[in-house]
């Protein structure tokens, strides 16, 4: 305290000259200091000093210098004697004479912001009110609006941006004061505000950006003065677009930047930006468009992308095929080829060698590296071949094999492509694997003999066919080319062939000269065969005969009966009833064997050996004496079988093998013991 007022201000100890700086004088108001009521004592607040008068207490503000508070005391209290500080709590005491009263501090900070704020002291508002979100808009806004009026636009820009004010207001203030980088700024700092869910405001801000970058690019473009402008300016709109923070926005409004990259004639940037959004069929294009073929072919293989692969292979496989064939055979089965075969078609439509011979190393490289067995391909390399390669042709049909069903190409597309270019030998090794050998002998014919000879072998197990093939030969070696000696030569060939078979062929004016080796050599093999079959009908006669003579020696053989011989099957005395007596040495009743025999039988000898007991049951018996005999049998012969020739065949049917030594016995081996239609029936009788 002074003599005329209260000198204030704050403590600087880095001052040489003072320790005090921005020093004030309050003065005080009337009625106070010397010859009137001098301030007995003063305190400090934060912000504020109370002055101790005899009947009052007076609050000033440090930073206003302004009267905040009077707080006048009672008659009743006695005059004010002292203030003081509680330098522990804080706690601020004054007394008198009958009292003693305490002023207690509450949110004395409240209302600084606004204080600073008037004073233009816009970081020390911002720090009293950072946790009162309208507070602090207000002091952001007069703090943009104070920079403005002084031409800080950039500082403007960030503060604007930090406030809820229009979004359109202050985009006009800054292009009324055509400050392009001050709105950069702020439409930058608005974006990375945004939320996720605001993607519309997002893809305008982005594009905004994009424009005010590319126009601030084109103005300084050319101009020789502003070139390190020009190179900032580019650095700061390509961080813009590699910022990670704007990824999104950018991918998501890809399309509208592509169009204003476009519209600006700004390639470099258009490729650069088409880079980043991974949008490499942009690059691609704009490479193909300025004729940079190695370039896009460059990019192509770096990222490996089979469908743009696809895309622009039938541009770049004209003017780089040779570059573009080791791309994709570096790219093996990751190609689908079947989709690269529209660029190879147009391209080797040419029907120069390069072209041919480039397209062929690549399907020669799916065929026998990557394995490929699709028809298409196979059909393809097929063409190729015929018109760029004939001699590559014939090796790779042979190597596809003589099998129909392994071959991976179209035989008849193979057939009628080697046709129209006039390529016979492969002509004839499809019409082999299609197995029509008659017009295989008849198209090699017209190359040469030996590859007819070589297809009428062919059909090994068609003897007929062989013949007929090796006559088309004779035929054609006779009338066509008139040689004898190549004639004899097939017939040695050929064992199926004979001189008869092939004289015909001959002209009349042949002399006998030419044909009497092959003469003599065929009346020898027909001696030979004579002979052959001489020997085998004597050897024929010889087993006969033997035959006979056996079947005369089982007719007189005969067994012995004992009286106490009994049936094989009912285990009775055998001499009871009519019996039947096998060289195995099983015997049988008669009426025994017919039961056994007839299950095993076949249904048409079941219906047989019916027919035959019908007949023999309803026969006359045999008659006594020789003249009724004769009669009998007379009569039999004249109306039907004799009874004699009933009981044979009837014989025949059932005594003609053992039934317990025989086939019969043999194919009874699958048949259950128990017949399954009684087996519940046998099952009880054994419970």
């Amino acid at each position: 305290m002074m003599g005329d007022g209260v000198l204030y201000g704050s403590l600087d100890c880095g001052r040489p000259d003072s320790l005090l700086s921005e020093e004030r004088v309050w003065e005080y108001p009337e009625g106070v200091g010397p010859g009137a009521s001098p301030p007995l004592a003063i305190v400090l607040t934060q912000f504020h000093f109370l002055l101790l008068l005899a009947d009052r207490v007076e609050a000033v503000c440090t930073l206003t210098g302004q009267v905040v508070l009077r707080d006048h005391f009672l008659e009743k209290f006695g005059p004010l004697k002292h203030m003081v500080k509680d330098s522990s709590t804080g706690q601020l005491w004054a007394y008198t004479e009958r009292a003693v009263f305490r002023y207690h501090v509450q949110r004395e900070a409240r209302d600084v912001w606004r204080t600073y704020l008037d004073m233009n002291r816009f970081d020390l508002a911002k720090e009293y009110c950072r946790e009162r979100p309208d507070c602090l808009d207000t002091v952001l806004a007069r703090e943009a609006d104070f920079c403005f009026r002084q031409h800080r636009y950039l500082e403007s820009a960030r503060c604007y941006a930090l406030t809820q004010s229009y979004f359109e207001e202050i985009a006009l203030k800054f292009l009324e004061a055509r400050q392009e980088e001050a709105l950069a700024e702020f439409l930058q700092r608005k974006l990375a505000s945004l939320k996720p869910s605001e993607r519309t405001q997002a893809t305008l801000l982005t594009t905004w950006l994009t424009e005010l970058y590319l126009s601030r690019l084109g103005a300084l473009q050319g101009d020789p003065e502003a070139l390190n402008l020009y190179r900032e300016t580019r650095e700061r709109f390509r961080a813009f677009l590699i910022s990670p923070r704007h990824k999104e926005w950018l991918f998501a409004s890809r399309a509208s930047i592509h169009e204003l990259l476009a519209s600006h004639g700004d390639t470099e940037h258009m490729v650069y930006f088409a880079v980043i959004m991974q949008d490499y069929e942009r690059v691609v294009a704009y490479h193909c468009q300025h004729e940079a073929y190695e370039e896009a072919l460059a990019v192509l293989s770096r990222h490996r992308d089979p469908q743009l692969f696809y895309k622009f292979s039938p541009i770049l496989i004209r003017h780089i095929p040779r570059q573009l064939v080791d791309a994709w055979i570096e790219l093996g089965n990751r190609l689908d080829a079947r989709q690269l075969i529209p660029a190879l078609v147009n391209y080797s439509q040419g029907g120069e060698t390069q072209q041919v011979s480039q397209a062929i190393r690549y399907m020669e490289f799916c065929v026998n590296v990557l394995g490929e067995t699709e028809q298409a391909i196979h059909n393809y390399l097929l063409s190729l071949y015929a018109r760029g390669q004939p001699a590559s042709l014939l090796a790779y049909l042979e190597q596809a094999g003589a099998s129909p069903h392994r071959v991976h190409y179209d035989l008849k597309y193979a057939l009628r492509l080697c046709a129209e270019h006039g390529h016979h030998r492969a002509c004839v090794h499809v019409y082999k694997v299609l197995e029509l050998y008659e017009e295989a002998v008849d198209l090699a014919l017209q190359v040469n003999v030996d590859l007819a000879k070589q297809c009428a072998d062919l059909p090994e197990e068609d003897e007929e066919l062989r013949k007929k093939l090796w006559l088309k030969i004779a035929r054609h070696v006779v009338q066509e080319e008139e040689d004898v000696q190549t004639a004899m030569a097939c017939l040695a060939s050929c064992p199926l062939l004979k001189i008869e078979d092939v004289l015909p062929f001959f002209p009349d004016f042949v002399t006998i000269d030419h044909f009497k080796e092959a003469i003599c050599s065929s009346l020898k093999a027909y001696n030979h065969h004579i002979q052959e079959l001489q020997r085998e009908m004597e050897e024929a006669t010889a087993s006969a005969q033997r035959i006979r003579r056996d079947l005369q020696e089982l007719r007189g053989r005969y067994g012995t009966v004992e009286p106490q011989d009994k049936c094989a099957t009912c285990d009775f005395p055998l001499l009871n009833r009519p019996f039947y007596l096998f060289l195995c040495g099983h015997m049988f009743h008669a009426d025994c064997l017919l039961q056994a025999v007839r299950p095993g039988l076949p249904a048409y000898k079941q219906a047989r050996l019916e027919e035959l007991q019908r007949k023999l049951g309803a026969a006359p018996p045999p008659a006594k004496g020789s003249a009724r005999a004769k009669e009998a049998e007379g009569g039999a012969a004249a109306g039907g079988p004799s009874r004699e020739q009933l009981k044979a065949d009837l014989d025949e049917l059932v005594a003609a093998e053992c039934v317990y030594c025989g086939e019969l016995m043999i194919r009874s081996i699958d048949r259950p013991f128990i017949d399954p239609q009684r087996y519940e029936e046998e099952h009880l009788s054994w419970l």
